[in-house]
């Protein structure tokens, strides 16, 4: 019986592997089993977004006190930081990282970022103070360390959410071989399947945790959210042997770009150093005439002594 044959390299300089290292088949790795992993990943995390970003201004309005125009600008901030990041996050997942590292390493950030959400809603020091006997919540603005305690933990979801969104859709494509039939056409199935659970994860969050917020305790609605994530780190973890790992690629147009920015600052380097050395001799005093006739006449010097 012939042995299956690994599966073929994507390119001259980019091979699959599996999460050792070592060439893989197409039957024990990758296809749907590893692409439903990562499908649940990503319902998880759109559930942990969607709890922040729906109610996101009635936060900063209620228990922060802002106004309507501060607080809308702050989601904008916020939302075209996390819109922005992706570059960067792609940036460092093929070049350096790879995407499952990138995924991994970013999604920490993310749920670091929503448990210290959840703690600033939830330890009396961090949670902005309850105006008694007034309707009024400027009355009793929160400190400056509980805003920026606020506002760090959002940025840092924001950061988490810049590495995450770039790779997690493209690592699931991976999980399919454009060069087998069969493979390619489940891979146009992934994208409606992708579409389909973010789509659903999300609806369902935003009122469910939308209740909560409104009517039980921020603090809970926050627990929930961290609860989402969490179950999406552990989803994706659990699928680690099943997932095709493609080797990072050398960007040469990236290298290229460093060894000329590198080039240039040395270049500038040296002509400063011979402007300098330049404006040195510029600057020596020059000899008197005596001293330049016995450079020259030195025989002459010496017949009129």
């Amino acid at each position: 019986m012939d042995a299956e044959p690994l599966l073929k390299l994507a390119g001259p300089t980019k091979g699959v592997v599996d999460y050792r290292g070592r060439p893989i088949s197409r039957s024990a790795t990758g296809g749907w089993t590893a692409a439903f992993f990562v499908i649940g990943m990503e319902v998880a995390e759109r559930c942990a977004n969607a709890g922040i970003a729906s109610n996101l201004i009635t936060y900063l309005t209620g228990p922060l006190g802002e106004s309507t125009a501060a607080a809308a600008a702050k989601v904008n901030a916020w939302s075209g930081t996390g819109s922005m990041l992706p570059l960067l996050g792609a940036f460092v997942a093929d070049s350096y990282l790879g995407r499952y590292w990138t995924i991994v390493i970013s999604s920490l950030l993310y749920l670091l970022g929503l448990v210290m959400l959840m703690l600033s809603a939830m330890l009396p020091a961090l949670y902005p103070p309850k105006c008694s006997g007034t309707a009024d919540t400027t009355a009793c603005p929160p400190t400056q360390l509980q805003v920026a305690i606020f506002h760090f933990s959002l940025y840092l979801v924001a950061i988490g959410q810049g590495g995450f969104k770039p790779c997690i859709e493209a690592f699931g494509a991976d999980q399919f071989d454009e060069n087998d039939p069969e493979e390619c056409k489940a891979k146009s199935s992934f994208f409606n399947w992708w579409f389909f659970g973010m789509c659903s994860g999300a609806t369902a969050t935003t009122f469910v945790v939308n209740y909560v917020q409104d009517n039980i305790s921020w603090a809970l609605s926050f627990g929930m959210v961290c609860i989402f994530m969490g179950l999406a780190i552990i989803v994706f973890l659990l699928g680690s042997r099943t997932y095709r790992y493609y080797e990072v690629e050398d960007n040469r147009i990236i290298a290229g770009a460093m060894k000329a920015c590198r080039a240039l600052i040395s270049s500038g380097r040296i002509s400063s150093r011979a402007k300098l050395k330049d404006d040195e001799t510029q600057f020596v005093s020059p000899k008197s005439t005596n001293e330049a006739r016995e450079e020259i006449f030195p025989h002459a010097t010496d017949h009129s002594m």
